[in-house]
């Protein structure tokens, strides 16, 4: 979906088309007055659209600062969830580490919500986004993610966990806290998962690994949240499985944009070679 049919989509379901865009990734998010509208991908995510709305009146009620549901229910237009959420105040600074990490000890402290959450399939996506790619990406390295997702898969699966299991976020970033004149605010809900909390610590780890997260911002995230998931000998399969994911994430987009496909390929090749300190980029 680019931002044409993202467009189309808001005028069918009778929103403003010349709304300002804000992303463009797994949902195509607009500003539109007091509102920010998200047009999902496709139907399949009909359901994630709607456990979101849900996650976001959940933790409305429990008291957790997170972005609002306008709407209670998710539409499907033309064949695309739109679902509709209040407006933040403009920010009043970047959000840091440890911001998320107070954000994420309000969450891992609460019990599971009156409705099911599914487990975070982190793992979930790497078939369409590999489908998606198509013949602009090697297929000699969509077979190699494929058999890395299926071993980290199995591995994950028999790990013993440090935390107690429950509630997570499940895409635990700095990029997805909000700071305005309230204190910092959680969005992008549609990741929310029942799981091993871990998996929104593993995030942070990574984040240090790969994307130039400073050694300082790492280390306010664990004192703010209290404990340091390196320390826990699960965490190398979770970042693994995160790393598979994250790579396989860009390569959906390789069809369409060159800067994907030469960034498709230096994951890749790291992965290849075992190089865990190259740089990725967040795209």
């Amino acid at each position: 979906m680019d931002e044409t049919r993202a467009r189309e989509v808001l005028t069918a379901a009778g929103l403003p088309s010349d709304a300002s865009l804000l992303a463009l990734g797994e949902n195509a998010v607009f500003l539109a007055g007091d509102v920010v509208v998200k047009v999902g991908r496709d139907a399949e995510l009909l359901a994630r659209a709607e456990r979101e709305l849900a996650v976001g009146a959940w933790l409305s009620e429990a008291g957790v600062p997170a972005v609002r549901p306008a709407e209670p229910k998710a539409r499907l237009v033309e064949g695309h969830p739109v679902t509709v959420w209040h407006r933040l105040p403009a920010a009043v600074r970047p959000a840091e580490a440890a911001d998320l990490a107070r954000l994420l000890r309000l969450i891992h402290a609460l019990p599971s919500p009156s409705f099911a959450l599914p487990r975070r399939q982190l793992l979930g996506g790497v078939e369409r986004w590999l489908r998606l790619a198509g013949d602009a990406i090697d297929p000699a390295d969509a077979a190699y993610l494929r058999e890395r997702r299926d071993g980290f898969a199995a591995a994950a699966s028999t790990l013993t966990p440090h935390l107690p299991p429950g509630p997570i976020h499940g895409d635990a970033l700095p990029r997805n806290v909000h700071v305005g004149p309230d204190g910092p605010v959680l969005v992008d809900l549609e990741t929310f998962s029942g799981d091993l909390r871990e998996h929104d610590l593993v995030v942070m780890a990574l984040s240090l690994d790969r994307y130039g997260l400073a050694p300082d911002a790492y280390e306010s995230f664990t004192v703010e949240y209290g404990w340091d998931v390196r320390e826990w000998e699960g965490c190398d399969v979770l970042r693994g499985a995160r790393e598979t994911a994250s790579c396989a994430w860009v390569a959906q987009h390789a069809p369409a944009n060159p800067k994907a496909r030469e960034e498709f390929a230096r994951r890749v090749a790291s992965l290849r070679q075992d190089a865990r300190g190259v740089r990725w980029y967040a795209f």
